[in-house]
C-alpha cells in the first residue's frame, strides 16, 4: 500500500468521510480540502430519487447563479446577419451561420454555449449528432433558441447555466472556483437546489433529494446533510 502524500494527510485530518456536513460547513470545508496548484472547479452532486427513464420524472431546467461560475464562457450564436451586431454588442465570442456549421462539420466544437434564433434551426439540425452528445444542442427549454439573442447571451455570460438528471438519477453541476468565498459557493449552491427542489415531480413516489455531495475537482467527496438543504 503506498505511502500518504502530506496533503492526503493534511485532508484526512481536517475531514471526516462518514460525516454529514450542513451545507454551508461543506462550502467552507471544500476549500480547505483542495490543494491543487490551479483554481479548481467546485462542483455539486445532487442524487434523485427518479427514473430518467419515465419522461414526467425527468428533471432539467435552467438557474443563474448569482457570482456565476468563475469561469470564462465561450459563447457561439448562430443567427441570419440581421441578428449578428445584437449578439456582438452583447458579448458573443462568435458569430455567424454557414461557416461556423461548416467548422463544426469539421470536428470543431471550441465553445460552451451555443444560442440560435429559431429560423436557422434546420440548419442546425444538421448538425445535431455532433453537438447532442456534447451538450451544445441548443434548446428552447434552456433558453438558447430565441429571437432575444443579446439577453441570452447576456445571461449566459453573467452565470446560467442548465442542468439535467443523467440515466443514473443524478444532476451533476459545476458551481463555482476554490478561489470563491465560502459564502458564494453556497450562494451558488442554493439557488441550484432550490431550482431543483422546484421540479419535483408530481408523480414521484418516495423520496426525490436522496443525497447531496460537494466536492472540488481534485478532492474527495463531502456529504451533505439533505435535511440542511430542504
Amino acid at each position: 500500500m503506498s505511502k500518504l502524500t502530506k496533503n492526503q494527510k493534511a485532508v484526512i485530518a481536517k475531514f471526516d468521510a462518514a460525516k454529514e456536513y450542513k451545507l454551508d460547513e461543506a462550502c467552507e470545508l471544500v476549500k480547505e480540502i483542495t490543494y491543487t496548484k490551479f483554481d479548481s472547479s467546485v462542483e455539486l452532486h445532487i442524487n434523485l430519487g427518479v427514473d430518467p427513464r419515465k419522461a414526467n420524472q425527468m428533471v432539467r431546467g435552467v438557474v443563474t447563479l448569482p457570482h456565476g461560475t468563475g469561469k470564462q464562457t465561450r459563447v457561439l450564436v448562430l443567427c441570419t446577419p440581421d441578428k449578428e451586431n445584437e449578439a456582438k454588442e452583447a458579448g458573443a465570442d462568435y458569430v455567424g451561420l454557414d461557416e461556423y456549421i461548416d467548422k463544426i462539420k469539421g470536428g470543431w466544437t471550441d465553445v460552451d454555449v451555443i444560442i440560435c434564433t429559431p429560423s436557422v434551426m434546420a440548419k442546425v439540425g444538421i448538425i445535431g449528432r455532433i453537438l447532442g452528445p456534447r451538450g451544445l444542442m441548443p434548446n428552447p427549454k434552456t433558453g438558447t433558441v430565441t429571437m432575444e439573442i443579446g439577453k441570452a447571451v447576456k445571461e449566459v455570460k453573467a452565470g446560467k447555466i442548465d442542468f439535467k438528471v443523467d440515466k443514473t438519477g443524478i444532476v451533476h453541476a459545476a458551481i463555482g472556483k476554490v478561489s470563491f468565498s465560502g459564502e458564494q459557493i453556497y450562494d451558488n449552491a442554493k439557488e441550484l437546489l432550490s431550482a431543483v427542489i422546484k421540479l419535483k415531480p408530481q408523480t414521484l413516489k418516495g423520496t426525490y433529494m436522496q443525497a447531496v455531495s460537494i466536492c472540488s475537482t481534485m478532492s474527495p467527496g463531502i456529504h451533505v446533510d439533505v435535511k440542511s438543504v430542504e
